[in-house]
């Protein structure tokens, strides 16, 4: 099988430096085009000045110039950002890889229609050893049932903008399904003063926010004389990188669907 050629959007940002650097190095993959947004500094220079091991990729501005010569575009951007490569890959039959997070219910409604056009790999944390846990927790919240309460923590740097993660959301979405619940009606956010007894089958989130942590996740299983956490703690984010670009090859030939890490791992 020929290389997959990718385009990697929001390459300034600290995802789309550890992506560029991964690209050069990931066998299967050829790094196509490189993506900045309109006004970027960056525009016009090549990409090895990001630190990308390869030379001659110039940085753009145009997601449909990008898509003439990539099969697979890479998004680690922001919801807006996300929306217009989307609709570039929408216009180009050409497949995306979304690891953008914080989207509101009609954006996410977007990507699902877009997915019945073209295909696409979305998820909250490319990590493969998030997914593996994500798995686990599916299966410890299924089979502990409900005499075990369930919490989430994260902690993430102080610049990120959305909280809780949506690793985290996905976390407490993977337990509440496993049980038979929604997190719609089972998510608890926040708790100050006099809260009352924890409700039976909630899912409760808690947050912190500082320094440059990466991202830890804990999903705590509370019962009655025992308790079970299972986390994962993430220290670079090249385990991310190379996650979304096992993605991208994972995509190749595939038709229009909206698929996930689960399905990119064989997990489903």
């Amino acid at each position: 099988m020929s290389a997959v050629r990718v385009a990697i959007a929001g390459a300034a940002g600290r995802m789309g430096r550890a992506l560029l650097e991964a690209a050069a190095a990931t066998e299967g993959v050829t790094l196509a085009a490189v993506l900045e947004a309109p006004g970027s500094p960056w525009a016009g220079h090549d990409a090895a000045e990001l630190g990308c091991p390869q030379r001659g990729v110039v940085i753009g501005t145009d997601p449909k110039a990008a898509l003439r010569v990539a099969d697979v575009l890479v998004d680690f951007t922001r919801p807006e950002g996300t929306r217009a490569h989307l609709a570039a890959c929408r216009a180009a039959r050409g497949a995306i890889v979304i690891g953008t997070t914080g989207f509101d219910a009609a954006q996410l409604d977007e990507i699902r229609a877009a997915a019945r056009e073209i295909p696409i790999v979305m998820a909250p944390n490319m990590s493969v050893g998030v997914n593996v846990a994500m798995k686990l927790v599916e299966t410890a919240a299924r089979s502990l049932g409900p005499d075990f309460d369930v919490e989430v923590f994260e902690f993430h740097h102080k610049l990120k903008v959305d909280a809780p993660s949506g690793t985290a959301l996905k976390l407490g979405e993977v337990a509440a399904k496993a049980r038979g619940a929604t997190l719609e009606a089972s998510g608890v956010y926040g708790r100050h003063g006099v809260t009352g007894e924890r409700k039976p089958g909630s899912v409760g989130f808690s947050v912190a926010r500082g320094g440059d942590v990466v991202g830890d996740h804990t999903v705590y299983f509370a019962g009655p004389g025992e308790r079970i956490e299972i986390t994962h703690r993430s220290t670079s984010r090249a385990n991310y990188a190379q996650g979304a670009l096992r993605a991208a090859k994972f995509l190749a030939g595939k038709p229009p669907g909206l698929y996930d890490m689960q399905d990119v791992l064989g997990l489903k």
